[in-house]
């Protein structure tokens, strides 16, 4: 079988800045991460079983290169003690298993977090390529270029329009969910060739290596879930993992992210004190208008000038809803948008080019559940009602 994944640095970046902050501060925590499919595929994932494990069995024989480690060392906020850990590090093959249950596919990674942490963009990257890989590839790629070159032209008549205050960023965060790891590629080669003015970079450390771009991303939900399971006091625990942040990376790395129990709940922890040492804010759920408009008037209630900082938009956008948000933004505060699956994963309209909706999350630490509770409904993954219960009573979420 072709491999899916050749390189460990075919990852987020957002994997790496979590992963020190966690090495170097909780090395003990135990994690289990599990798949779970969103929607209806066009044909049972079950059936990419044997597929998935090879190409399981190869992802955990790879090893980081020296070239590797010299680009991730080359990145201000990356400590040598954790490129010496890059080093000796592999994934263990017994820490990750999957399996079939009728047409459901299940894989289920548990063990130590920092060792365990990493499958999540692999294990999601390896589903989708095995997916499409069944269909027509020709007629996919004609589709996909002709709508890439859509949206490029899209893109380049920006430059014509009426400039707002703030300028209008764009960055790739479609790893997780791509076509192909050959079609993401080609798709940010493209867009950072022909619309270098709006393409700020990508969230894929390899092709920011490879492409010389920016790499992007800072934290995800699990890093603030992890320390609902630490021993601080779960009221507390947004405000913990935000100071454990400022303290690993002191300036650097400086978008937070809101809605890993809402955004009511996470402005009534991000006090005058976080509002300065963060650089901005990162939304992932719930209506992108109505957050920001939160977001910029609990700047103004701080008495800070919202030119100063940034949100960041990252949930489910295409190329229309992000100028549509820049339009309402743009001339109130920096903005930067992130385009997943819609930017490599937007292959046609046939039935079974449809993206696969499929993550793979945090579901306990140290034997106990965590969870996210969205601003979306439908993205809140939790099987202890209870817990979900008790989460949603501390603070306040309906």
């Amino acid at each position: 079988m072709n491999p899916v994944i050749t390189s460990l640095l075919d990852t987020d970046l957002y994997k790496f800045t979590m992963w020190q902050a966690l090495l170097h501060r909780h090395p003990q925590t135990q994690s289990e991460y599990r798949f779970v499919c969103r929607n209806t595929p066009a044909y049972p994932l079950a059936e990419l079983l044997p597929e998935v494990n090879a190409a399981l069995d190869h992802l955990c024989s790879l090893r980081f290169t020296p070239e590797e480690l010299a680009y991730v060392g080359s990145l201000r906020y990356i400590k040598s003690d954790f490129v010496d850990f890059l080093r000796i590090f592999q994934f263990q093959r017994s820490f990750i298993s999957a399996w079939a249950e009728g047409e459901q596919l299940h894989i289920v990674a548990q063990g130590p977090q920092v060792h365990v942490m990493g499958f999540e963009i692999f294990v999601l990257a390896i589903v989708n390529e095995l997916y499409f890989r069944r269909f027509d590839a020709a007629q996919a790629l004609t589709s996909g270029r002709a709508r890439l070159a859509a949206k490029v032209h899209q893109l380049q008549d920006l430059a014509r329009q009426a400039t707002l205050r703030h300028p209008f960023e764009l960055f790739d965060f479609g790893l997780r969910r791509r076509y192909s790891g050959a079609w993401q590629r080609e798709v940010v080669q493209t867009v950072a060739q022909q619309a270098p003015q709006w393409f700020k970079g990508t969230s894929n450390v390899l092709l920011a290596r490879d492409l010389n771009l920016v790499p992007i991303g800072t934290m995800a939900h699990e890093y603030l879930q992890t320390y609902q399971a630490l021993g601080v006091r779960l009221r507390d625990f947004q405000k913990a993992a935000l100071e454990d942040w400022v303290q690993e990376y002191r300036g650097d790395l400086g978008i937070a992210l809101t809605d890993t129990v809402g955004m009511d709940a996470f402005l009534a922890d991000f006090d005058l004190y976080f509002a300065k040492l963060f650089d901005g804010l990162r939304h992932d759920s719930g209506d992108p208008v109505a957050w920001g408009e939160k977001a910029l008037a609990h700047y103004t209630r701080l008495r800070i000038d919202a030119h100063t900082k940034r949100l960041v938009f990252s949930d489910g956008l295409d190329l229309e809803r992000a100028l549509m948000l820049y339009r309402h933004f743009g001339d109130r505060t920096q903005l930067g948008f992130g385009i997943g699956t819609n930017l490599t994963n937007d292959m046609g309209d046939a039935p079974e080019m449809r993206p696969l909706n499929i993550v793979m999350k945090l579901v306990r630490a140290n034997g106990q559940p965590v969870a996210k509770l969205s601003d979306t409904p439908g993205k809140t993954l939790c099987d202890d009602e209870t817990y979900l219960a008790y989460l949603r009573q501390v603070f306040n979420v309906a």
